[in-house]
């Protein structure tokens, strides 16, 4: 049986704005034998895929640091220390983002986004009967391009990929296994 490695020294090594680094000295339970590991502690995330009464998804396109290249995602982002639940901010997150705010938020479904060195989940949710409130509301390190593609082209462009971002994949594999849509391509 698989046991949880105890932790006997955690040391902080860099904070940042968006997650902390850590160091784990933990010992394992088959070997005793102590080992040190890296750790991203960072705040949960969610993904929303918002989808309008035609059909199609509400999506961004921005430019990435990590990739140094232009994506295609849905809207998403941290939850925030003041946001109640994920489903608060992925209201929000969608709503600064691309403008649209959903009369109806439902889960999908929620993943660890690399727990071998990271601490926190990903929360996806489809939104539905949207309302277009306004303008994208967004802060000084995002610039973002609202677009919307027909559902039904979403698994070619995950195939051939268009769509490449692990999350986004995830959360609208939560979409096709739900059965909250009718079949959307194959």
């Amino acid at each position: 049986m698989i046991r949880p490695w105890p932790v006997h020294e955690r040391k902080q090594l860099l904070e940042t704005t968006i997650f902390k680094l850590h160091t784990h000295g933990s010992t394992s339970p088959r070997t005793g034998s102590r080992h040190e590991f890296v750790v991203l502690e960072a705040p949960d995330w969610v993904n929303v895929i918002p989808l309008t009464v035609e059909g199609e998804v509400v999506m961004v396109r921005q430019f990435r640091q990590g990739r140094g290249e232009v994506t295609l995602e849905i809207p998403g982002g941290m939850v925030d220390p003041d946001d109640p639940d994920p489903e608060h901010a992925a209201r929000r997150e969608l709503l600064e983002e691309t403008g649209y705010f959903p009369r109806r938020l439902e889960p999908l479904g929620v993943v660890a986004p690399n727990p071998a060195i990271q601490s926190n989940l990903c929360h996806s949710f489809l939104a539905r009967d949207l309302e277009l409130r306004g303008a994208p509301q967004l802060d000084s390190t995002e610039e973002i391009e609202v677009c919307r593609v027909p559902l039904v082209e979403i698994a070619q462009m995950i195939r051939d990929r268009r769509i490449d971002h692990a999350l986004v994949v995830a959360a609208f594999w939560h979409l096709r296994a739900s059965g909250l849509v009718p079949s959307w391509g194959a």
